[in-house]
């Protein structure tokens, strides 16, 4: 892939933040807030590389546990496991209210388990994603399902520690861990991210913590696209519509 740039993209409370660097300009990142995902891919000038906290590929039905890239991230982040939501069927996420969503989840799940209210808060958002994922990417070769791939913060932070998990938390108590903050800071630090990004402000609609998810996700689109970042699992499953079901590190 030619293209000019690669990003790792968080969502937050202003719609998307996204750190984005020019494959020319390496070190050089622009930090901005999309209020729609769409509004990241531009078909005259389509990345590289998108890593994006979000899951992409929704089986018809699912194990215990969630989809199978839950259950494998879960295994190597250690206490910080329960920031990986199980996420229930396509047929669940594609549902427009809560007690439709846990019925149908329900319904094609194995063991039978409904929704959290906070995995449906994120719906929305796969819906986003999904829907630009499946479309026919206007003539764009990859596709954007060949360039937007599923990551997450935890286990980009894990893989950029020497596969270790993390020893704080980045929130006690729905607040920032002061902590958890320089653990995270210090580790993009060494990946090579730049000190004036890593101690900056983050823009509006968006936390600090959200910042640094970014960053991190960053780190793994350059992997992505230097072959150096490895799918959970290996290789990805496919849904019905030919997604990979996989989250890269």
């Amino acid at each position: 892939m030619s293209s000019g740039w690669i990003a790792g993209v968080d969502g937050c409370r202003g719609g998307w933040i996204m750190a984005r660097e020019q494959l020319a300009s390496p070190g050089r990142i622009e930090i901005a807030i999309h209020p729609g995902f769409a509004t990241i891919l531009d078909r005259h000038d389509p990345p590289a590389a998108v890593a994006v906290d979000m899951p992409i590929g929704l089986p018809a039905r699912i194990g215990e546990g969630g989809r199978g890239p839950e259950a494998a991230v879960r295994r190597l982040i250690g206490a910080r496991r329960s920031s990986v939501f199980a996420i229930p069927s396509r047929g669940a996420v594609e549902a427009q209210d809560y007690a439709t969503a846990c019925a149908i989840a329900a319904a094609t799940s194995e063991p039978s388990r409904k929704v959290s209210k906070q995995a449906f808060m994120l719906f929305r958002k796969i819906r986003e994603i999904d829907v630009l994922l499946r479309s026919d990417s206007q003539g764009i070769d990859p596709p954007w399902s060949g360039r937007v791939f599923e990551a997450h913060p935890e286990l980009a932070f894990w893989r950029l520690n020497g596969e270790r998990p993390l020893l704080h938390p980045k929130k006690l108590k729905g607040r920032p861990n002061p902590d958890g903050m320089s653990e995270r800071r210090n580790i993009l630090r060494a990946a090579g991210l730049p000190g004036g990004i890593l101690e900056g402000k983050p823009p509006r609609g968006a936390a600090t913590d959200d910042l640094l998810d970014a960053l991190a996700l960053l780190a793994i689109a350059r992997r992505i696209l230097d072959g150096g970042a490895q799918p959970h699992p290996e290789p990805p499953g496919r849904d019905a519509h030919g997604l990979p079901v996989a989250i890269w590190g």
